[in-house]
């Protein structure tokens, strides 16, 4: 089991902002996770992968595949206050899930 966490490349983010964009999408994921997933997964290794896409539309038809295979998702608006305008999409947090049904909507992503 994994997550992963899909980080829009075209906003031209920091480090850092991409750090804590995926932290926040990292905790939104486990608050919504089932206790039997989290338990599998911790128990795992609490596996997580940061990949990049290109914008804000690739970014939901991904979503709306993830949903249609029943992946649990969030979608992390940031708040504006540095590097990107307020209510900007900035990350895509899946799973955690089985490594297999997320690689079959992220498989052609490229690492962050």
């Amino acid at each position: 089991m994994k997550q992963v966490f899909v980080v829009r490349s075209d906003l031209k983010m920091g480090k850092g902002k991409i750090a804590a964009q995926v932290a926040h999408a990292a905790i939104e994921c486990y608050k919504k996770s089932a206790r039997d997933d989290i338990i599998r997964w911790e128990s795992e290794g609490s596996k997580k992968v940061v990949l990049k896409i290109s914008g804000e539309d690739d970014l939901l038809h991904l979503r709306r595949v993830c949903s249609a295979r029943h992946l649990k998702t969030c979608i992390i608006h940031d708040a504006g206050l540095t590097q990107v305008e307020p209510g900007s999409i900035t990350v895509l947090g899946i799973g955690p899930a089985d490594d297999e049904e997320i690689d079959r909507v992220t498989g052609h992503l490229k690492m962050m």
